[in-house]
C-alpha cells in the first residue's frame, strides 16, 4: 500500500501530501497521507490503524476510506473531503504487519528484541497511565507494555509527529478489530471523561448509522467499562495529553467470535466493513461538529 499512497500523491498534488509518522525498530516508515482538498486550513481528523498487526481489517479500511475521500460522488463523503484536512496512518505498525504476513499471521506487536521474546504491545506504549492496568511487564505477553512508556520507536516517534500537529486535530480515531464496538476514553479507570454527554451523543449517532446499511450491530462505551482495563493506549493519550477532545476506537468485524476467526476477516467482508464504517465516521464527524469540536 506505500506504493500506492505514493501513486495518490503523484496523481492528486494538490490535495495529497505524503507523511511520516515515523521510523520502525526495523528501519521502516510509518508512511501516511495528509488530504486537503481546499489546500487551506480546516479543521483536521486524525485516523491511525494497525497498530496491532493481526487486525488487517484496519488498515484495508483506512486505505478504502483515503479512496473514497479522493474519489466519491457521494455528498455527504464529499462533505468530509472538503471541509477537513485528514491525517490517515494505515499502519502504525509496519515490521508486526510484514511479520503477521510471513511467519505469523496472529503476530500482534512491534518487532523490538527482549531476550528470548520480541515485541511490546504497542497499544500499550504510550505514555498516559502507562503499564498501570490491563498490560504485562513480561516480554512473552501479548499485552507487554514495553519496559518504560515510548520504548517502542513507532509509538515515540508517531507520538512526536502528533504532537506536532495537535493544534490542527479536533478528531482522532483508532481501528482495531474485533467485536463491532465504539469506545471512548478512559481505559484505565472507571472514571470517565469531563465531556462524557458529548462523547455518548457522538457514539449514538455512530453506532445507529453504522447498523443503516447491512444491519451491523455495534455496541460500546467507555473502554474501561467495554473491553477490560486497558492503559497506554494511543487514544487515552491524545485525549489526555495532547488537548484532542474527542477521541474514539472503533474495533471493527466480526461481532465476538472465536479468537483466532475473529481476526481472520474473510475477504468478502473487507468492502462491505469499509463502507458501514464511512457511514458511521459521516455520522460521527456531523454531530462532532454540532457540538461545536471542528470549528
Amino acid at each position: 500500500s506505500y506504493s500506492w499512497m505514493q501513486s495518490l500523491a503523484k496523481k492528486y498534488p494538490n490535495a495529497v501530501t505524503l507523511i511520516e509518522g515515523g521510523k520502525t525498530y526495523q528501519g521502516r516508515s510509518i508512511l501516511g497521507l495528509k488530504i486537503s482538498k481546499s489546500g487551506a486550513e480546516k479543521p483536521g481528523i486524525f485516523l491511525e490503524a494497525g497498530i496491532h498487526a493481526r487486525e488487517w481489517i484496519g488498515p484495508a479500511a483506512a486505505t478504502y476510506i483515503i479512496n473514497q475521500l479522493l474519489t466519491s460522488e457521494v455528498d455527504s463523503v464529499k462533505n468530509l473531503a472538503e471541509n477537513y484536512n485528514w491525517y490517515v496512518i494505515p499502519h502504525a505498525n509496519p515490521d508486526g504487519f510484514v511479520y503477521s504476513h510471513t511467519y505469523d499471521r496472529l503476530w500482534r506487536k512491534t518487532r523490538t528484541s527482549y531476550g528470548r521474546c520480541y515485541g511490546a504491545d504497542p497499544n500499550r506504549n504510550w505514555d498516559f497511565h502507562w503499564n498501570e492496568v490491563g498490560a504485562s511487564s513480561d516480554a512473552c505477553s501479548d499485552t507487554y507494555a514495553g519496559p518504560e512508556a515510548f520504548s517502542e520507536i513507532e509509538t515515540y516517534s508517531l507520538s512526536q509527529y502528533i504532537a506536532s500537529i495537535k493544534d490542527k486535530i479536533q478528531l482522532y480515531i483508532s481501528l482495531h478489530s474485533f467485536s463491532q464496538y465504539v469506545l471512548y476514553p478512559y481505559g484505565h479507570t472507571k472514571l470517565l471523561p469531563d465531556n462524557v454527554k458529548d462523547f455518548q451523543q457522538v457514539f449514538n449517532d455512530a453506532v445507529s448509522a453504522v447498523s443503516k446499511r447491512y444491519n451491523t450491530k455495534y455496541t460500546g462505551g467507555s473502554i474501561y467499562d467495554v473491553m477490560k482495563p486497558v492503559a497506554g493506549d494511543s487514544v487515552d493519550w491524545v485525549y489526555g495529553t495532547q488537548g484532542v477532545r474527542m477521541s474514539f476506537c472503533y474495533e471493527l468485524r466480526p461481532s465476538s467470535t472465536s479468537y483466532a476467526t475473529g481476526f481472520i476477516l474473510p475477504a468478502a467482508h473487507i468492502i462491505p466493513a469499509s463502507e458501514e464504517l464511512l457511514d458511521s465516521i459521516v455520522a460521527m464527524v456531523s454531530e462532532v461538529k454540532t457540538l461545536g469540536y471542528l470549528d
